[in-house]
């Protein structure tokens, strides 16, 4: 896998800590108002709003909380007016991050953002310097028994869905499709009763840049920590790579 993806295994394994601290629970929810805004409050007929309703059960959000955020994204409810934002720059070793946000005041979250670049000792770049890296993918994590790769090609298969790529590791897989089949592959999972711990539309970058200094990984990684418990930051995407050894002996701080 990736280092964005080795990253992506160490949040599953930390969510339980995320979640005590209730800052996955506003995160989720805003992805929930935003899934319902734009797609209406329907779960079975608007894909994005039932991964996300997913996701947040699967971190024990309680119900009414996901109630409430459908019906403030529907209207139904009063809520703050949300904003999708992006920056892009560069963390130590030339890594290139992304970081989307949803917010209720743009200026604040920029300040914020421009303040941890800074702290951290990164580069914030211009729209567009760092996208070009990246592609947007359908992602979706399995875990335990059903991260098999025979199992998940065999019902992939069965459904007549089309997937770029599944890799597994450590009891996780991975699996990558274009943007416009996360509909279908997440309705085959589902139907095949195989649980999905996370599905999203990512980015996904062309190349990776390993960073092998281990000052400099963890650097990154305390980086990309500190964004993600930002309560704007809804994701962070990085064309980090680094080698199994030195990920557990990082882990192992």
């Amino acid at each position: 896998m990736s280092g964005h993806n080795k990253w992506s295994t160490i949040k599953h394994k930390k969510g339980a800590a995320d979640a005590k601290r209730g800052k996955v629970f506003s995160r989720m929810g805003k992805e929930i108002t935003m899934a319902a805004r734009e797609g209406g409050g329907d779960a079975d007929l608007n894909p994005r709003l039932r991964s996300a309703v997913a996701a947040a059960k699967s971190v024990n959000m309680p119900n009414d909380n996901v109630e409430r955020a459908i019906k403030k994204g529907t209207g139904e409810l009063v809520g703050d007016i949300l904003v999708e934002l992006n920056y892009e720059g560069y963390a130590p070793g030339g890594v290139a991050v992304i970081v989307n946000c949803l917010s209720d005041n743009r200026n604040r979250t920029a300040a914020d953002v421009r303040m941890m670049f800074t702290k951290y000792n990164c580069n914030m770049a211009n729209s567009g310097a760092v996208s070009w890296m990246f592609h947007r993918k359908a992602q979706f994590i399995v875990q335990g028994a059903d991260a098999n790769e025979d199992k998940l090609f065999e019902v992939l298969l069965e459904n007549d869905v089309d997937v770029e790529d599944i890799q597994i590791e450590d009891e996780t897989a991975e699996i990558i499709a274009a943007p416009e089949a996360f509909a279908s592959v997440l309705e085959a999972l589902e139907k095949a009763q195989i649980t999905v711990s996370e599905s999203s539309v990512t980015m996904v970058p062309e190349n990776t840049n390993e960073v092998t200094d281990v000052g400099a990984a963890r650097s990154v990684l305390k980086f990309i920590e500190i964004l993600e418990d930002h309560e704007d930051v809804q994701q962070v995407y990085s064309n980090l790579d680094i080698s199994d050894a030195l990920m557990q002996q990082l882990a192992d701080e």
